[in-house]
């Protein structure tokens, strides 16, 4: 790890090899998601996908963890290869993941917002978000409308992050050339940790914080 100015970092990882460990490492490793924090992961269009291996170690410590999939990646088969890899039957996995798929901003904001009614019968220890604000740059949306919603899914997302769970947000704004970049600038801003992730050769990815804050109170 390359220390970079105050309260920022730099790292370069490969994807994680299958371990049946489900401790905490010694050293910091960027594919721990903090604990009760509100993180933006952004900075390649593989992100989305990239978020499923966020997951065995979650899964491993029998946490739950809420996806809602606004890009469409989410694989069951994937997820399924990584149990099998760890000598796990998939269903180990499969009863501590609940996904729930959005195709538009309007029915993102919405999985959004019932977020805290679900978790009534779910309890996820992390809920992942994947295309935010991406979905809110449809150009068949009017700016007004994508605006409202956007906003009232941000609102949505930091009463969540009251709440005892970690959020991560999987996002591929950058790639897009839109007016409506804003979004993803108030979305860094509201966030406790953003993470740039970039591609690099012989499948290594370099994550860049970029802002970090202190943990919520446990």
């Amino acid at each position: 790890m390359v220390p970079a100015s105050r309260g920022q970092w730099f790292v370069i990882m490969r994807l994680p090899i299958a371990s049946r460990h489900t401790g905490r490492p010694a050293a910091f490793n960027p594919w721990i998601l903090p604990d009760r924090a509100f993180t933006v992961l952004y900075g390649c269009p593989e992100l989305p996908r990239l978020s499923h291996y966020f997951l065995p170690r979650i899964l491993l410590n029998q946490g739950r963890v809420l996806y809602l999939d606004g890009a469409n990646q989410i694989s069951p088969l994937l997820i399924a290869r990584f149990a099998r890899e760890r000598g796990l039957d998939p269903s180990a996995f499969n009863t501590l993941i609940r996904v729930s798929r959005a195709f538009t901003c309007f029915q993102l904001t919405e999985l959004i917002r019932r977020v805290p009614k679900i978790l009534e019968a779910f309890a996820a220890d992390v809920l992942i978000v994947t295309a935010l604000p991406d979905l809110f740059f449809d150009e068949d949306v009017r700016d007004r409308e994508a605006r409202a919603s956007f906003e009232h899914a941000l609102e949505g997302l930091l009463e969540i992050a009251m709440l005892p769970i970690s959020i991560a947000v999987f996002s591929d704004a950058t790639s897009f050339k839109t007016k409506r970049r804003d979004f993803f600038q108030e979305l860094c801003k509201q966030a406790s940790q953003v993470l740039r992730v970039e591609a690099r050769s012989d499948s290594e990815l370099s994550f860049s914080c970029e802002k970090t804050a202190p943990l919520l109170p446990q």
